[in-house]
């Protein structure tokens, strides 16, 4: 996630944050410069329509752009509440693992380096296999100090953070029953890896729904249809001019869908995508803090 100053103007407006919003609205851009450019000379120098009956108006797209801009603010707003919703699950993640780690530093008497440790590790690893799960990358290579044996369970599970949460709830149980940890203990303990699970179904949820197909497809056909036919509305009155108009438009609808498009998924490695591998690490390092202190 990009990071910046919102009161400095000019380095906002001559930065372009993103190559691959650039990447996909130049091509567009061109052919845009091309196919107007080219109805301009055709209704100006060939045709001369203009010294005839014909008559070009832009009432019809002054029309549309109002049913189009409507289109385009719920699309956008769509795409960032799903990015403001995957942070605040993310801040749950944050706030989670620290009241776990502070509860489990308690209850564990401080020679205790064993179960520590191993707290130490995989409460991070949790975070680690949601990370990588919501980017279809989740693998155990990717886990720091664990031990060989968890490694080879985890290893069979297809759905790794729910082998990781099972296995956190499995050793918490296990020291209950060695009498290690009290069953008020593991009350408490319970919100906490309880919460885990939520947070993992929110994040997918974000993750596998996309806005609906036919919403989006529609907004596409009638930025497309806009963009083809503006020309039309202004090579009459504007002549020439008419292709830096349709520049300028085009850039305004097409960033703003592009953007939407960026930001729809925020668990990503997009500029604009959530901070995840940094939260990952302040994590692991507020976990070990507290723990290993």
């Amino acid at each position: 996630m990009i990071k910046y100053n919102p009161k400095v103007w000019l380095s906002i407006i001559f930065h372009s944050y993103s190559r691959q919003v650039m990447k996909l609205l130049m091509p567009a851009l061109v052919f845009l410069t091309i196919y107007s450019a080219l109805v301009c000379y055709l209704i100006l120098d060939v045709f001369r329509l203009h010294e005839q009956e014909f008559h070009s108006t832009i009432a019809m797209h002054s029309l549309l752009g109002i049913v189009l801009g409507l289109f385009l603010v719920f699309r956008t707003n769509s795409a960032y509440d799903r990015w403001w919703e995957g942070r605040k699950l993310w801040g749950s993640m944050v706030n989670n693992t620290r009241n776990l780690a502070h509860k489990m530093a308690a209850f564990l008497d401080r020679g205790d380096q064993i179960n520590r440790n191993w707290y130490a590790a995989m409460i991070p690893n949790f975070v680690v296999a949601v990370k990588d799960h919501l980017r279809d990358d989740a693998d155990v290579k990717y886990f720091a100090n664990t031990e060989d044996d968890v490694i080879s369970r985890l290893e069979k599970w297809d759905h790794l953070p729910n082998g990781v949460s099972a296995v956190l709830y499995e050793r918490t149980n296990q020291l209950y029953l060695r009498n290690v940890i009290t069953g008020d203990h593991l009350f408490l303990v319970d919100k906490e890896l309880k919460e885990f699970s939520d947070i993992l179904g929110a994040c997918e949820r974000i993750k596998n729904t996309p806005i609906p197909y036919s919403y989006s497809m529609y907004v596409k056909k009638f930025i497309f249809i806009y963009l083809i036919t503006l020309p039309f509305g202004f090579v009459t009155t504007s002549g020439y001019t008419t292709i830096p108009i349709v520049l300028l438009i085009a850039f305004v609808l097409l960033s703003i869908e592009l953007i939407a498009e960026e930001i729809e998924d925020p668990f990503g490695k997009d500029v604009n995508d959530l901070p995840t591998d940094e939260l990952s690490a302040k994590i692991r390092d507020n976990v070990q803090e507290i723990l290993l202190r």
